[in-house]
Formats: structure tokens, sequence, C-alpha cells
């Protein structure tokens, strides 16, 4: 598995950061979305799917290839 974020997107809503602590931080200035680990240990990657499944402004991106 292979993560990206667009912050651009990013609404700064937190819930990735909430759900999977491990993989995504937010920014302190302004909460948009640190991706902590692009590639995930393969037992978070069920969390990583459900945190940009419920993403509001669908700004993670979820590779399921190497």
């Amino acid at each position: 598995m292979r993560i990206s974020v667009d912050e651009d997107r990013c609404c700064g809503a937190g819930q990735c950061a909430m759900a999977v602590p491990d993989v995504f931080d937010q920014r302190d200035e302004d909460g948009i979305v640190v991706l902590l680990a692009p590639e995930p240990h393969p037992d978070r990657h069920e969390a990583v799917r459900e945190a940009a499944d419920m993403c509001p402004a669908a700004a993670i991106h979820v590779g399921e290839g190497t």
C-alpha cells in the first residue's frame, strides 16, 4: 500500500489523524494533514482505507500496489 495526500484539498477535519495517528497527523497552524507513513505496515491497511473513505475532502489517496 502506498498513500498520498492532497494538502490543497484537505479541509483540516482531522478524522484521519484520530483514526490512524501513527500514519496521519495535522499541522498545528492550520490543521492540514501531515502524512507520517506513506507506506504503512500491513496491519494498518484496513484502518488507512477507512480513514480515506471518511475523509470529507477526499484528500487521501490509497494505492494498493507497491
